[in-house]
Parts: C-alpha cells; sequence; structure tokens
C-alpha cells in the first residue's frame, strides 16, 4: 500500500476486529461483503460507522417484528431496570407467569411451557424431551432447513447438489455438516429429507425408531418455502401413527406469520413447539412448550424419566419485560394490519417492477417474511432451489441494493422481513431504489 492510499473506516474496524475476535465476528453468520460496519438502528434503519443510512430488510435474521429499539418494548425494559427486579435464581416470579400465561393464551397447542435463551437452546431441549417420552433416538430433520447450532440439527442449511446427490421419494440424504466435530454416532441418529415429502418421512420411520420430527412450518432459511397443502397436517398424522412427537420449530414464523404462529394458519397442533426471534423483538429469549403429559417430563417423579432444563439466565428479567411488552403490543390487530399493508405493497411494487424489467422471478411471502427468487417458479424444496435459482444474479442484486442504503443480507436465498416500523414512505424508497438496480443489472 501507497502512502498515499487509506483504507476505509469499515476496514480498520474489521482488521481490528480480527486480531482479538476468532473469525472476526462474534456470530459465523454475520461474516459477510461488503463487511459494512453498523454503529446504531431505530425502526426500518440501519446507520453504519460513517452515518450512511439503510432502510433494513434483513432484521437481523428476523426478531425485529416491531422495528429495531422500538420505544414501548425497550421503555419495559428500562422499567424493569428500575424497580430493581433481578436474576433471583430462587423459586418462581411474577414476570415469568405473566410470560407464561400469555404464550399459552395465544398459542392454543402450549399448556404448558419452559423458557431458554435462545432459539437453538429450545430446539435443543424439544430433541430431548421427545427422546425421553418416545423412549426412541432417531430424529427427522428437512434439508435446507435450520434449527439451531447444536450437534443433531448442525447440518448445511444450503449445501450443493453434488453433496446432497439427486431428488429421491421415498429416501433420505446425506447428513453434510455444517461444522467439524460433530460426533459420527449422532449424524447416524439423524435422518433427512426434503421439505413437503410426506412419502420420504414414512420411508425413514418405517425403518428407524424415530423420537421425533422436527419441522419450520414455513422453510425460511433459503428463502420462503411454503407448505404444500395437507403437508402439516400429514406429518402429524405419521407421527401419531409412529409413537413419534412432532416439533414445530416456528423460531422464525412464530408472530411474524400470525399472533397464534403458523399453526394457527395452518390449523394443526404440534406436539411441541419452540419460539424465538420476535417474541422479545430482538432480545434473547426461547420458549419451549406444547402438551403437559409431555412437558411434565421436566418435572418426572421418577429420577430416570425426568428431564433437565437448566440455565442461570433463563427468563432474564430485561428479557422476559421486552417479551411481556411485545406480546402485549402484538395483541393489538391494527400492528398486523399495518405489516400487512406495507408488506403487500412491497410485494405488488416487486412484481410490477421486475415484469417491467422482463426478468422471470419468483416472489413468494409468508405474511412479512419474502424471498425474491431468480427462477421462473416457487420452490417447493431445496432440489428446485438448487436446480434453478441464479445464485450469481440474486446476489449481484444484494449488493446493487445495499450500495443505494437498502439492507438486505448479501447471501443468496435469504429471507427478508419487513416490520410494523417500516413506513409507505419506506416501501416508496425501497422500489425506487430497485428500479434504478433493475436498469443497472
Amino acid at each position: 500500500m501507497s502512502s498515499k492510499q487509506t483504507i476505509s473506516s469499515f476496514e480498520q474496524y474489521n482488521i481490528e476486529a480480527a486480531k482479538y475476535i476468532a473469525g472476526g465476528v462474534v456470530s459465523l453468520n454475520r461474516k459477510v461483503n461488503p463487511a459494512i460496519v453498523f454503529d446504531h438502528a431505530k425502526g426500518s434503519k440501519l446507520y453504519d460507522i460513517d452515518g450512511k443510512e439503510y432502510i433494513d430488510y434483513h432484521a437481523s435474521f428476523a426478531p425485529y417484528l416491531l422495528g429495531h429499539n422500538f420505544d414501548a418494548v425497550n421503555d419495559a425494559v428500562i422499567q424493569s431496570i428500575k424497580d430493581e427486579r433481578s436474576l433471583y435464581g430462587s423459586g418462581t416470579n411474577a414476570m415469568e407467569i405473566q410470560l407464561a400465561k400469555l404464550m399459552c393464551e395465544l398459542i392454543p397447542s402450549l399448556e404448558l411451557i419452559q423458557v431458554s435463551n435462545t432459539g437453538s437452546e429450545a430446539t435443543a431441549h424439544a430433541i430431548r424431551l421427545s427422546r425421553a417420552y418416545a423412549g426412541r433416538e432417531d430424529i427427522i430433520l428437512a434439508v435446507g432447513g435450520y434449527n439451531g447450532w447444536h450437534n443433531e440439527v448442525s447440518r448445511a442449511v444450503m449445501p450443493s447438489l453434488a453433496q446432497v446427490g439427486k431428488r429421491v421419494s421415498p429416501g433420505e440424504y446425506p447428513f453434510v455438516p455444517l461444522s467439524a466435530g460433530i460426533p459420527d454416532a449422532t449424524k447416524r441418529r439423524v435422518h433427512l429429507v426434503n421439505y413437503n415429502d410426506l412419502n420420504s418421512v414414512e420411508y425413514v420411520m418405517k425403518r428407524f425408531p424415530v423420537a421425533c420430527v422436527i419441522a419450520e412450518p414455513v422453510l425460511q432459511n433459503v428463502g420462503v418455502i411454503l407448505p404444500k397443502p395437507g403437508y402439516l397436517q400429514g406429518l402429524f398424522n405419521l407421527c401419531e401413527a409412529n409413537g413419534a412427537v412432532l416439533v414445530f420449530d416456528e423460531v422464525k414464523t412464530g408472530f411474524r406469520s400470525a399472533l397464534g404462529g403458523y399453526q394457527s394458519i395452518a390449523g394443526v397442533k404440534p406436539h411441541l413447539s419452540v419460539f424465538g426471534k420476535a417474541v422479545a423483538n430482538g432480545y434473547p429469549l426461547g420458549i419451549i412448550g406444547g402438551k403437559r403429559e409431555i412437558m411434565e417430563q421436566f418435572d418426572h417423579p421418577e429420577p430416570a424419566k425426568k428431564v433437565l432444563i437448566a440455565g442461570t439466565y433463563n427468563a432474564h428479567p430485561v428479557n422476559t419485560a421486552a417479551a411481556i411488552a411485545t406480546l402485549e403490543i402484538l395483541k393489538n390487530p391494527a400492528i398486523y394490519e399495518h405489516i400487512s399493508a406495507v408488506s403487500n405493497e412491497l410485494y405488488i411494487g416487486l412484481e410490477s417492477l421486475f415484469k417491467e424489467k422482463g426478468m422471470a422471478v419468483s416472489i413468494v411471502n409468508n405474511a412479512s417474511a419474502f424471498c425474491v427468487y431468480f427462477s421462473e417458479k416457487a420452490p417447493t424444496d431445496l432440489h428446485d432451489i438448487l436446480e434453478n435459482v441464479d445464485f450469481t444474479m440474486d446476489l449481484q442484486y444484494r449488493k446493487a441494493l445495499i450500495n443505494k442504503g437498502i439492507y438486505h443480507i448479501p447471501i443468496a436465498c435469504k429471507q427478508g422481513s419487513v416490520s410494523y416500523s417500516h413506513s409507505h414512505e419506506d416501501i416508496s424508497k425501497t422500489l425506487e431504489k430497485t428500479r434504478e438496480v433493475l436498469q443497472e443489472i
């Protein structure tokens, strides 16, 4: 580098981070290019360290249903601190009871709940609970899904066709690890099938002792893949017939799809459900809940059947206050009405712009979650994405939008998220900048 060359403020931060943080970021899912360094956020906007403003459709992987630093949620958190709420570490308290009651009232399938710090913790508890209840060890997951970082579920979210092989039905796919360090014995207990493929679920259940099926009701870590009619009910029926537990992973769909979760839209009551992200509008909190007879395993009178759930920070008062405030706000129908209005305005506008451009895309949404697939048809499983989507164009589109102040995470086929804080003006500006991008690419 010559004496006249300087490095950007982003580069300075990233160089410094790499000196002290393994990998340079504290969650490696955040390691992207461009490596923008953000400074603060409010409502629908992100601001980087140079003061540039972005309209945010990433929402930190989707928890911000109300928007960043939503005043009423922050006020509840501040009040909990002013009231000297603390992490007592003994017995129960009024706040966690209030949260539990709210969850059970809003989600009809929840008869009892427990609280964790993250969605990953909640899915780990769901697997352990299912194994204890069913007396079996194998689990079924979908390729293209994401259910947390722990060993049993840590398979590649977007493996290549070479890694997973051609579509098979009925049949299963290899466990392509998302991480090193996963024991082979663990992998052998995990069976991967395509989303929307009931034949393969039945195929595995006939051959292995399946404790549970963990299913995202809508596949929202490879964009937005919707369930075919009857798919979710079919999963429930197969679990009932084969003595397995159906777990709905609503960490992403919970509350963003509807106040009652996606299960309220589908009309299916799973045996267990897990929630996270939007439940506390960005504060770290996870929920596991479901049928009383399964959840009671957490305090089973027989030590050999009792399932451990523990965590010093479970239901921390700051996070619990945020969750209670968020859920109370979401009970107001006007919140969802506004989110729906601005979301639909965005989707209709995008459809029009791509049609104007003459570019074949498929825009899929589940309420305020959406994805622009650069393919002619909406995918129904991972193979549709791997075989048909133009990943290069997707990434080019995202980076061009970022340059114009519209932030989508620069990873192909990742979900976009609209919040209550997005205004009609935000949508109008987004469509204006999208038109400019489509004229350039």
